[in-house]
């Protein structure tokens, strides 16, 4: 419905256009990962082709999470249920039509988690971190994924499952190395391209535009320097923090060079944390209470996460951006009356995120009273991708989405009646000959002579 009723895709202004210049270059205020995906599909000339891939790999993942908890003994109509949300929620159907980096993102985090906690091997690890990497190049809040990773990998080696004592360190040692190949080859390019290694540049401004919810310059008493960067207007008038990064307004505009201005953007942010601890605090929790919102979007509400109802043109360098890389007409064409089906739907397909909240704090406590430490990983990573935006940067629904197949797999590992198959496969084979022939002995009892 989507391909048919919003041809060829729907654009995000601009960050879609960044995306889709044909000039590859290190991003600015993001990586450029889903850039060079782009790239590889240019030749085809077919925005079409790039949303009909992004809903292939929604089906795809929707797929793997569903195989993996039939594996762990789910029931075929709980398994289903669990992940209707990856395949139905009308903000993974808006993503997966969108030109925007979000669902591959999301893609390439489950994905990387759903392998991992499928079997521990050097193999999967070194898959799984490998998709991690990519993730890291694709949006940078992925980053300490991989170090969630690492560490979930670490603690397992010191339990009592017997492949992990096998493998000893080679799976954490496989997820590291392979993890670190595609963010050290991007930050190569970015040292080759810009003299500077990094993924952006634009942490500290991200950084700086948190603070401007609450930074008292009376308070912080910032050196000269960077009293520039001072908001001009009360608290109560100030506007939502990512409009300070691009109105005209603000006065990072004022600061040259954008290496120069990331880094005094940086120190200025740090420095107002540091002398208004509370106020961040209180920001940011804030923010976090939009989690408590049942309804997505109000119908009078202006975002751009909702199925539009008329075309949108476009002019410009953005125009010419878009049919270069369409080789034609570029502009979303909204074709009814599907395109009416979808808005409709959009006002009620969704799970709305108290439920979203309270699933995932109830499975993370449920994990650890029934000892499923394997559902901790997706459950934390779920958290993690949820509450460190607002402490980075601010809050934005978009941003959510990303916990939602991390959601449905811990969920789905902690209900599950069959627990991680982290053995031998050849104990496995042992017990099951064990328990056919009646012998009650533990799989591989009386296999080895006895030493003299």
């Amino acid at each position: 419905m989507a391909v048919l009723g919003y041809p060829p895709s729907i654009l995000f202004f601009g960050d879609s256009f960044a995306f889709l210049r044909e000039e590859l270059a290190p991003g600015t205020t993001r990586p450029s990962g889903y850039s060079l995906l782009l790239a590889l599909l240019r030749p085809a000339h077919s925005l079409t082709l790039v949303t009909v891939l992004q809903h292939l790999l929604g089906l795809a993942l929707a797929v793997g999470v569903y195989l993996l908890l039939r594996r762990r003994g789910l029931p075929g109509w709980g398994a289903t249920l669990l992940v209707t949300p990856i395949l139905f929620d009308e903000f993974m159907v808006l993503l997966e039509h969108m030109i925007m980096a979000d669902l591959v993102f999301i893609v390439l985090v489950s994905a990387a988690i759903t392998l991992i906690v499928w079997r521990v091997t050097p193999a999967t690890a070194a898959v799984g971190g490998l998709l991690l990497g990519l993730a890291g190049i694709t949006r940078t809040v992925g980053l300490p994924l991989l170090l969630l990773t690492a560490a979930y990998l670490l603690v397992r080696r010191y339990t009592e499952l017997r492949s992990l004592r096998r493998y000893g360190w080679r799976p954490l040692l496989a997820l590291v190395v392979a993890g670190a190949v595609p963010l050290g080859a991007y930050a190569t390019w970015t040292r080759v391209e810009k003299g500077k290694f990094g993924l952006t540049e634009a942490d500290g401004t991200f950084l700086w535009s948190r603070t401007m919810s609450f930074a008292d310059c009376s308070v912080i008493k910032p050196p000269e320097r960077l009293a520039v960067l001072c908001p001009n207007m009360p608290v109560e008038q100030r506007p939502y923090p990512p409009y300070w990064l691009w109105e005209s307004f603000s006065p990072l505009l004022k600061v040259p060079g954008t290496a120069n201005r990331n880094q005094l953007a940086g120190e200025f942010g740090r420095k107002a944390i540091l002398a208004q601890p509370g106020a961040y605090l209180g920001a940011v929790a804030t923010d976090l209470t939009q989690l408590l919102r049942w309804e997505r979007t109000a119908p009078d509400e202006k975002t751009p996460y909702k199925f539009p109802a008329a075309e949108r043109p476009l002019n410009g360098s953005v125009k010419q951006i878009a049919e270069s890389y369409e080789n034609g007409p570029a502009a979303t064409r909204v074709v009814e009356p599907v395109a009416g089906w979808l808005r409709a739907y959009q006002r009620f397909g969704y799970l709305p995120f108290p439920i979203l909240m309270l699933g995932l704090l109830g499975t993370l406590a449920a994990a650890l009273v029934r000892r499923r430490w394997d559902a901790l990983l997706p459950g934390l990573a779920a958290l993690a991708l949820i509450v460190s935006p607002p402490f980075l940067a601010a809050y934005d629904v978009r941003y959510v989405i990303p916990a939602f197949p991390l959601v449905c797999l811990a969920l789905g590992l902690t209900l599950g009646t069959r627990p991680s198959p982290q053995e031998d496969p050849s104990d496995a084979r042992h017990r099951r000959r064990h328990a056919q022939a009646g012998d009650s002995r533990p799989a591989g009892a009386g296999d080895r002579p006895s030493p003299a």
